[in-house]
């Protein structure tokens, strides 16, 4: 069994923001030379997220709508967390949506339905995170 490791990294210069990184990680799965397996995408931090739907804006920005009605923002001084850091709104969202996704590897390409991509989600950016992509199969 083959396994491949790579960290994308990824700087976005608002403090939340969706990027689509299917073609990062196709591209990952074709260096791994992987044909039939899985692929584990996770970021290395606790105020993001990476999951699966559809690649549109009208979606996207109904989720940043959603996660902003369930944990806001502001003001800061409704969370205990914000005596350390302001970003306990973003510990809250990333863990709604989730800290990891996992695809099937079929012939050497993501297993996908018609619309589903691979996406990060940032909600404390500004600053350099990374991307673990894992590979593992025949």
């Amino acid at each position: 069994m083959k396994s491949y490791r790579k960290e994308l990294h990824i700087n976005l210069p608002s403090r939340r923001g969706v990027v689509n990184i299917t073609r990062e990680v196709q591209k990952c799965i074709d260096e791994s030379g992987v044909k039939e397996g899985l692929v584990l995408v996770n970021p290395m931090h606790i105020t993001a997220s990476v999951f699966i739907n559809d690649d549109e804006s009208g979606l996207h920005h109904d989720f940043e709508v959603w996660l902003e009605k369930l944990a806001p923002e502001k003001p800061h001084s409704q969370y205990w967390h914000n005596g350390y850091e302001d970003n306990a709104d973003a510990h809250l969202k990333r863990t709604i949506m989730g800290r990891e996704t996992t695809a099937a590897i079929t012939k050497g390409r993501l297993d996908f339905g018609t619309w589903e991509q691979i996406f990060y989600f940032e909600f404390d950016g500004k600053r350099d995170k990374r991307i673990l992509v894992k590979i593992i199969g025949e």
